[in-house]
């Protein structure tokens, strides 16, 4: 981010305190997935997103240009069972359409990773869709790719 061109960016972690800052990241999320309604039509109370932020296996990263949020990822911390150890799961990372190709998906990766380097994760896993090819090749330079199948099955199926 030297460019006189670009703007520099910061990367740091949301706390309680910073609730404008994560539903600004949320309007993020629902622009970049073309998905407004389920980031921005029923928004959680001050109370929810509080105690999530407070929550140690949540993690919620931001890129900001003059405190603005630009971009962003959250992902959880799962404690494993069949050995002492945690992974890290990404659930959501996107960038703002003018802030995309300069570097803030990989500095906010890179942050996640030592995040679970320090935190002694196992792995940080993350899903892409097969038609976002800007998606896998980032995380190709980050991870191997694995095929897998993924399946929403919902709470009230009896089987």
């Amino acid at each position: 981010m030297h460019s006189a061109q670009r703007q520099e960016f910061i990367v740091r972690p949301l706390t309680p305190p910073d609730l404008p800052q994560l539903r600004e990241l949320n309007s993020v999320f629902g622009e970049a997935f073309h998905d407004s309604e389920t980031y921005g039509s029923e928004p959680p109370d001050d109370r929810y997103v509080s105690e999530l932020l407070a929550d140690p296996r949540v993690i919620v990263l931001v890129a900001l240009v003059d405190a603005k949020v630009i971009g962003g990822l959250v992902a959880y911390e799962l404690r494993k069972f069949e050995r002492e150890r945690s992974e890290i799961y990404i659930y959501d990372l996107a960038v703002a359409e003018p802030f995309r190709r300069r570097g803030v998906a990989s500095e906010l990766l890179e942050r996640l990773c030592g995040t679970a380097a320090q935190r002694g994760a196992s792995a940080v896993f993350v899903q892409a869709d097969y038609v976002d090819a800007p998606a896998i090749a980032l995380y190709g330079k980050f991870g191997t790719r694995e095929e897998v199948l993924h399946f929403d099955i919902r709470p009230s199926t009896a089987l």
